[in-house]
């Protein structure tokens, strides 16, 4: 998740807040890999259930409009298209922030709501980096 969070960090992670709110684009979710159910990955939230996600040259559109995404900084960006997909009932459409680097539903498709099992809240580790995770 470069630039936003770096391998090492440690962060605090929301269990409780979607039992209250439903999970919002942009959201940056922790869950079970949909191929490798032990393991935890971190993303963001790019497509919620009904919607059409496509990437053109490194755009993501939504619904037909491309998205804006203030947080992907250039050296992370990449410039590939890909299809068209349908977001499937209770399931989200994740992409990593690093995209010409991220193992993200590009690859190996949507995530089951259910696998989702919380929001990134706050970073506390390093020291010199902690605070809210946006």
């Amino acid at each position: 998740m470069l630039p936003l969070l770096d391998n090492g960090e440690r962060i605090i992670v929301n269990k409780f807040v979607y039992h209250f709110r439903p999970i919002e684009r942009g959201d940056v979710v922790v869950f079970w890999y949909p191929k490798e159910p032990s393991v935890s990955f971190i993303k963001r939230v790019i497509g919620l259930p009904g919607d059409v996600i496509e990437e053109r040259r490194g755009v993501v559109w939504v619904n037909g409009t491309p998205m804006r995404e203030d947080y992907l900084k250039a050296p992370y960006r990449d410039d590939d298209t890909y299809p068209p997909v349908q977001v499937s009932k209770a399931h989200y459409y994740v992409l990593g922030d690093h995209r010409n680097g991220s193992n993200d539903s590009r690859t190996w498709g949507e995530v089951p709501e259910r696998y989702i099992y919380g929001k990134a809240l706050l970073r506390i580790w390093p020291l010199s980096k902690i605070g809210i995770i946006r």
